[in-house]
This record gives structure tokens, C-alpha cells and sequence, in this order.
């Protein structure tokens, strides 16, 4: 007997929600499938029908998330293209649960890493020659920074309005924190 589609992908949100409000609570070491099983409301066997393991799920959390972003990025068609651009399109009511184990105090590196990567050198307003030897250094200030930031704001329940975010992010790069010494 075939089940449903809409069953099948309930079910599987099922299981990553669970996962993702684990993880954003311990390291994903600690985490079982039976825990994941038991707070889904279904049995083990049941999860080895979506997810071979811990780890795929993980892989299909930050698949899913990234999928997302380049979606939204084509469909938006964004002028700019730049990273806030890719931060813009992370900041969507459904993406929180997911950020806030990705980015949390045990999310991973891994995913730090990919997000990283998905974002071109085109994306980055650098006014500098192509072949300056400190691009690498400028793009890595950049990126970390950013999402160290949008990190923080996560972790902090987003305690600023999405545009007095963008608008802090986009100051920052361009006037430093002075003018914000000042008030």
C-alpha cells in the first residue's frame, strides 16, 4: 500500500523539526534516532524509511535550506545580488528552526562552510583590483562577519526589525560602528 504524498513530506517535516529543535539544543553526538523516533510520535523503522541515519537527515536540513536560498535568489531576481541579498532570503518565518540549530551554539561548521561557498566573489561588492592579493582575506572578512552577525540576531530572536538589521549590516560595512558612538 502506497501512502500519501502529503502524509509522506507531514512526516518527514515531522522528523526534521524534531531534529532541529534537538540540535539546537545539544551537540548532534547526543542526538538518537530514538529520541528523534519518540518525539516525532513514530517508531524508529519509521524514520529509516526517510533517513539512513543522523547525519543524511542533517544533509537534507542544510540541502533543503541552501535549495531555498538559490530558489528565492533566482526568483527574486535581486539587483544587487549581494550577500544581504542571500541573508534576505534566509530570513523567511519557516527557515528560524532550521537557522537557529545550523547556527546555534552547536550547529555546524560544515554548513558555515557550504553557506560560504554558495555565495560568488560576484556577490561581493569589492572595489578592488581582480588580482589583488588580499581578495581572499576581504571576502573571508566579509562573509564572516556577516554571518556572525545574522547569527547573533538569530540567537537574539531577531530583536531588531528585518530592515533595521539589514540597514545596521549595511552601515556597518560602510561607516564603522563611530557614527553609532556618537548617538
Amino acid at each position: 500500500m502506497k501512502k500519501q504524498p502529503q502524509i509522506t513530506e507531514k512526516t518527514r517535516q515531522t522528523f526534521i523539526e524534531v531534529f532541529c529543535e534537538l540540535y539546537s539544543q545539544k551537540p548532534i553526538e547526543k542526538i538518537s534516532v530514538q529520541e528523534i523516533a519518540n518525539k516525532s510520535g513514530y517508531n524508529r523503522s519509521t524514520f529509516y524509511q526517510y533517513f539512513t541515519d543522523i547525519y543524511e537527515l542533517l544533509d537534507s536540513v542544510e540541502n533543503d535550506l541552501l535549495n531555498d536560498m538559490k530558489k528565492e535568489l533566482a526568483n527574486q531576481k535581486l539587483s544587487m545580488h549581494t550577500f544581504q541579498d542571500t541573508l534576505y532570503c534566509l530570513d523567511k518565518r519557516e527557515h528560524l528552526l532550521v537557522l537557529n540549530a545550523l547556527l546555534g551554539d552547536y550547529g555546524s561548521a560544515r554548513f558555515i562552510k557550504r553557506l560560504k561557498e554558495e555565495i560568488t566573489v560576484g556577490q561581493l561588492e569589492l572595489n578592488v583590483p581582480q588580482n589583488h592579493t588580499l581578495i581572499p582575506y576581504f571576502i573571508e572578512f566579509y562573509l564572516t562577519t556577516s554571518l556572525s552577525l545574522f547569527r547573533l540576531w538569530i540567537q537574539r530572536q531577531k530583536d531588531l526589525s528585518s530592515e533595521q538589521f539589514f540597514k545596521l549590516v549595511e552601515n556597518l560595512y560602510s561607516s564603522g560602528i563611530t557614527p553609532y558612538l556618537k548617538e
